[in-house]
């Protein structure tokens, strides 16, 4: 089938976005879904920073390729072998698909799955293979994290998919796929945020704010907020930050260190910066715990006084896809949205056609919205 998508052919290009325009919506070709895998019909996608990453070049991936990894819909269509989905069905997809088999797996790791991180790394879904073709010549495109869904259609892995509750908004729903399961996962799995902790978010974005939302949620009894902007500590502070500090004051973190009495109990970084990994682990208290689920590029680097570690019996973990199980996650995170305990909804800021991507990301960029969601019709 023919389908419109947004393809990325070279990474690099100069901001505004608007102007240089690194995504170009074309008529490519999908072809339907294979053994295990299911055609989806895209309603919501999610604009995030792994996908900006991509388009400026930080995070290599293969190209030419269909960015667009978070995102909900409704399934067209089933392969051979998918028993638990149906045409109608609304879902989630989840960016890193789970095969089930390997040791990570077993172990109730799924964000670890190997064979997930070598398709996502090729561009190619779960089994190996391309769905998506363009030009005269019918060469592949590459999937972006098993998914792409800067497009009408998307052919996924059915490990790629959560089925949901069909009364949600498609474009609240999208949320869950990543901000939510990244940024909630890291306050609640990863950093174990439990009533009464003493927590830091740094780096304020859509993730970042989930993962607010998720330590509120569980129950902190102070959240600082930190960011490089003004307009996302206001956010912050109306999400239910107790203490906003700006991460271009170079005193912020004696700053925090005093105003928490020798720092947080939990500090998550989700700024993916060196600078940002750097005032997360400075302003963990002793006993204390760092987690960081940012991305930073893959040359950045933390150096960290080793006795700290010992002495101050201080630790540092990184989480990915908030070290959740999505199957087990995605539907609890949403029955807490759904009884008022987590307001996602309010993370939306933007919305815009598949058409206007482009300056959705440059609005990104800025900081100028949390998450922007493309509508596609």
């Amino acid at each position: 089938m023919q389908i419109m998508a947004a393809v990325l052919e070279a990474s690099g290009l100069p901001p505004p976005y608007a102007d240089s325009r690194p995504l170009q919506v074309r008529t490519v070709d999908l072809n339907g879904p294979g053994s295990g895998e299911v055609l989806v019909r895209i309603v919501a996608a999610g604009l995030c920073h792994s996908d900006l990453s991509v388009i400026e070049g930080t995070r290599p991936r293969p190209l030419p390729m269909v960015l667009g990894h978070e995102a909900a819909g409704v399934v067209e269509e089933v392969g051979p072998g998918v028993s638990d989905l149906r045409p109608g069905d609304h879902v989630v997809c989840v960016f890193v698909p789970s095969c089930g088999t390997c040791e990570y797996c077993c172990e109730g790791r799924p964000a670890l799955c190997v064979p997930g991180a070598t398709s996502n790394g090729e561009g190619t879904l779960l089994s190996g293979d391309r769905r998506l073709f363009w030009n005269e010549h019918h060469d592949p495109l590459n999937h972006h994290l098993g998914i792409s869904a800067f497009a009408q259609y998307a052919t996924v892995a059915r490990q790629s998919l959560v089925k949901v509750d069909p009364d949600l908004d498609p474009r609240h729903a999208a949320l869950f796929g990543c901000a939510v399961l990244t940024g909630v996962g890291a306050a609640l799995n990863g950093a174990a945020v439990t009533a009464g902790d003493t927590v830091a978010i740094i780096g304020l974005g859509g993730v970042g704010m989930a993962a607010l939302l998720g330590a509120r949620a569980a129950g902190a009894e102070r959240i600082v907020a930190v960011d490089v902007a003004t307009q996302k500590l206001e956010w912050a502070r109306e999400l239910g930050a107790t203490d906003t500090f700006l991460a271009t004051d170079p005193h912020a973190a004696e700053a925090i260190r005093d105003a928490t009495k020798g720092g947080v109990r939990k500090a998550i970084e989700l700024a993916g910066s060196a600078s940002a990994l750097e005032l997360a682990y400075k302003i963990t208290r002793r006993g204390g715990t760092m987690v960081t689920a940012g991305l930073p590029p893959p040359t950045t680097s933390l150096a960290i006084p080793a006795v700290g570690l010992v002495a101050e019996e201080k630790s540092v973990k990184g989480s990915y896809l908030g070290s959740t199980v999505p199957a087990r996650d995605i539907p609890r995170y949403i029955r807490l949205f759904q009884r008022g305990h987590l307001p996602v909804d309010r993370l939306l800021t933007a919305e815009m056609p598949l058409s206007e991507i482009n300056s959705g990301f440059d609005r990104l960029r800025a900081g100028s919205m949390l998450r922007g969601i493309v509508s596609i019709t």
